[in-house]
């Protein structure tokens, strides 16, 4: 017997020449037998392809991550007021909404938006309004022109009355120009910052609210008449007498503000920017202490015993000592100027603002208000409860002055005036409790920071 071999492949069971690498083929193989440049574009497509689909994947990563944050609700518009002219400003008192426009005053209701008044007199354009609910349907208005002339209004009966122009001047020369005023809740006071033509000042007006609606009761007629001529379109007044057929014409200048019968508001403070602490002229420390009234308060500073000499002396060594200082931060003598701009609040009653047992303070209504100027330590408070005078003081003394370590940049008084957050210079910011009468907390910013303003949320 011949010893077992392996025979040999039968012809049917060969290999064909075009499978005989069919082990070695797979589908990424097969592309690389493209031509060129097809390989070369095939590789592009497909990396476009990759990089959109990334980009796709990161869009719907980032739309699933805004599904589950909180969606703040969207506020679409209900209703549009149709005005005449272009509107600047807006106030809303009550049910009704005051418009400025640019050819005077429009009141609409707030229910349906319809018009309800307009006032276009003179024709100027307003481009402040602060308004107050007095009750029954009256509003008291306080609206500033672009000459800066502040106009006082009682809305009542769906008219406007123009009790009077409280910057009013007849010589151009001496006029002045509104550039703050604020209108306390309940429209029992108003303040008006002025400036003139070298130095500002502040006016504090008390507003006869409870006499004007008794005179609108007595009077009930005052308002339709008023309101006639009020939709006039000339741009002077003309007042129809019922004696006479013929017409008197007044200027700008001289509008008539008796036609509404309201009382006059009235001047209570005439509140001045503070004056230089200069060099002292007493002889004696008694001379300094007849110039104080008691004391049981603080001061402005002005009745001190130093004298210029001895300022003049310690400047001197201040700069000597840190001389290289000083010119390494380009430090500059400069002098004081006058403050320019002032900030103010009404405050309701509490403990910093009782001067006496025998002061009576009504709740809800104004006691006192708070004033300091810019670049100014001092926060000076003055009531208002003063009794009139003839000829108002011109520059009242504080009532209450609470002196900062840094000049005062800005102040806040919280919704419910319990609260004042007073801002300083340094970047520190002091919470007064006004009905305790202590500060709750100082807080100091981080360096190198200036605090614009302060509000309350």
């Amino acid at each position: 017997k011949h010893p077992l071999e392996i025979p040999p492949p039968s012809e049917k069971d060969w290999l064909k020449d075009d499978e005989e690498d069919f082990f070695l083929q797979d589908p990424d193989r097969k592309r690389d037998a493209l031509p060129q440049p097809f390989r070369m574009i095939n590789k592009l497509v497909m990396l476009v392809f990759e990089n959109a689909m990334e980009i796709i994947e990161r869009r719907e990563m980032l739309r699933e991550a805004q599904k589950l944050k909180v969606q703040p609700t969207k506020c679409f518009p209900t209703a549009e007021f149709q005005v005449s002219g272009r509107a600047n400003c807006l106030a809303v008192s009550g049910k009704h909404v005051f418009v400025g426009l640019c050819v005077g005053l429009a009141a609409f209701k707030v229910s349906d938006c319809t018009e309800v008044c307009a006032w276009d007199a003179v024709k100027t354009e307003i481009c402040t309004i602060h308004a107050s609910d007095l009750g029954n349907e009256r509003h008291v208005l306080l609206a500033v022109d672009e000459m800066g002339l502040v106009w006082l209004f009682c809305f009542h009966k769906e008219s406007f009355l123009l009790i009077k122009i409280l910057n009013e001047m007849e010589d151009i020369s001496k006029r002045s120009t509104c550039v703050e005023m604020v209108l306390s809740p309940g429209g029992d006071y108003a303040g008006i910052l002025l400036q003139g033509n070298t130095k500002p000042w502040l006016d504090i007006y008390r507003l006869p609210k409870d006499s004007w609606l008794k005179e609108m009761e007595k009077n009930p007629g005052a308002s339709s008449g008023l309101s006639c001529r009020e939709r006039r379109s000339s741009s002077t007044s003309a007042v129809q007498t019922s004696s006479n057929s013929h017409c008197d014409i007044f200027p700008h200048t001289l509008l008539p503000t008796g036609d509404a019968k309201l009382s006059f508001p009235v001047l209570l403070l005439k509140v001045k920017p503070p004056k230089p602490i200069t060099g002292s002229s007493f002889k004696s420390p008694l001379d300094a202490l007849k110039k104080v009234d008691d004391d049981s308060m603080l001061g402005l500073g002005y009745n001190h015993l130093i004298k210029e000499s001895q300022w003049e002396l310690q400047e001197a060594i201040f700069r000597s000592t840190y001389r290289e200082y000083l010119e390494v931060e380009g430090e500059r003598e400069r002098k004081e100027e006058m403050p320019r701009h002032a900030t103010f609040h009404f405050l309701l009653p509490s403990r910093i603002l009782q001067r006496g047992p025998e002061m009576k303070m009504q709740p809800g209504v104004p006691a006192g208000i708070s004033v300091h100027w810019n670049g100014n330590h001092n926060l000076c408070l003055y009531l208002l409860n003063r009794p009139l005078k003839e000829k108002v003081d011109s520059d009242p003394e504080p009532d209450v002055v609470w002196p900062c370590a840094a000049p005062i940049a800005c102040s806040a008084v919280s919704s419910c005036s319990r609260y004042l957050a007073v801002a300083c210079e340094d970047a520190t910011i002091t919470i007064w409790d006004k009905q305790l009468g202590y500060p709750l907390s100082v807080t100091a910013i981080l360096e190198e920071r200036l605090i614009r303003t302060v509000h309350f949320l």
